[in-house]
């Protein structure tokens, strides 16, 4: 059985000139320039509405298109851009993943810890005061098991999502064209 083709979205970006594409503060070499910060929240915030199996084409409108094509530089700094983007949210998730596993063997040893002094004080449990303690004690330890438990069901799903999307971006068939007035 034959997997359906993901579906290419479009996304169409107009800008004034080649420079407005990419951050004027980066010093590095022009093709691996950071992109401009409104160029990124542009394409993030189109490419985040659709499925992380989707695929993309950005067309670049550009005003004033300069005399070489710009084509090859602009897909290779998008391409770049997006390559890193994809790397920096793998490094997140390695790192959110090992402070999940941090977090489950504190975790673990509190609520231990917790368990066996709330049946140390179940013997001694006749006044209020130290049945109030134990319950405590069963309650903050169960407590501590609420960040990896976070960690583990929950906080890890969008940086994969992430990550698919800047991997798709940094796929993404680019064409550079002339802007209509």
């Amino acid at each position: 059985m034959k997997k359906a083709a993901p579906t290419v979205h479009q996304i169409e970006l107009r800008i004034s000139e080649l420079s407005a594409l990419f951050n004027s503060m980066d010093p590095t070499p022009f093709h691996h320039r950071d992109l401009d910060r409104d160029a990124v929240d542009f394409l993030e915030n189109w490419a985040l509405e659709f499925s992380q199996e989707s695929h993309f084409s950005i067309i670049v409108h550009i005003d004033k298109l300069p005399p070489v094509d710009p084509s090859p530089l602009v897909s290779e700094a998008i391409r770049n851009y997006f390559h890193y983007k994809s790397m920096l949210a793998k490094r997140s998730l390695r790192l959110l993943l090992l402070e999940g596993r941090t977090s489950l063997l504190i975790g673990i040893g509190f609520l231990a810890l917790c368990l066996f002094g709330a049946d140390l004080l179940a013997a001694y449990a006749s006044n209020t005061f130290l049945r109030m303690l134990k319950e405590s004690l069963l309650i903050g330890g169960w407590v501590a098991m609420w960040r990896p438990m976070q960690i583990f069901l929950y906080d890890w799903w969008p940086i994969v999502r992430k990550r698919k999307i800047y991997h798709n971006l940094g796929h993404a068939k680019v064409h550079v064209l002339q802007a209509k007035s």
